[in-house]
């Protein structure tokens, strides 16, 4: 007999959906309408602006097919803006619109409120140990990865 709690697969599962729902009703509440995905867009083009879809989609570790709805419905909403790329006519660029800029200061506080939410029941110590934990399995098992992380050639921070 399995004990699905001695899985981790299923707990990591099951801490994914409990943080998308906490996500989603602390941000709804707030009076937003974000999906963890879209706000992983808005901040990474904070941090990069005027990168194309690819490299954005490689940066937060999701589909570059998939991202192309994501970019759609955030560009529908005027948070992004999508140029032609002045290096490759082919390519289009993404940054944040001054609304999305707004959007994303207004909608952080409730963001890191959601964090605070998931790991109550932790220490101080406890949540940092968790943290590296999670980096380091990510890390290690990034290839596993149907959508691996790629860094920004500019990005130290690990690895």
């Amino acid at each position: 007999m399995t004990n699905l709690d001695d899985l981790p697969g299923h707990l990591i599962r099951r801490l994914q959906q409990i943080a998308v729902s906490a996500f989603i009703t602390e941000t709804s509440t707030a009076g937003y309408e974000l999906t963890p995905v879209q706000f992983a867009v808005l901040a990474m083009l904070e941090n990069h602006p005027g990168i194309d879809q690819a490299t954005l989609a490689g940066l937060i570790a999701y589909d570059r097919v998939t991202i192309g709805g994501v970019i759609s419905r955030l560009e529908g909403r005027g948070l992004i803006e999508r140029r032609i790329s002045p290096s490759d006519r082919r390519a289009r660029t993404l940054k944040l619109s001054d609304e999305g800029q707004r959007f994303l200061d207004s909608v952080r506080p409730s963001v890191f409120k959601t964090q605070k939410i998931i790991l109550k029941e932790l220490s101080a110590a406890e949540r940092e140990t968790f943290l590296v934990l999670l980096r380091k399995l990510t890390d290690a098992n990034n290839e596993l990865s149907r959508a691996p992380l790629r860094r920004a050639p500019d990005d130290t921070t690990r690895g």
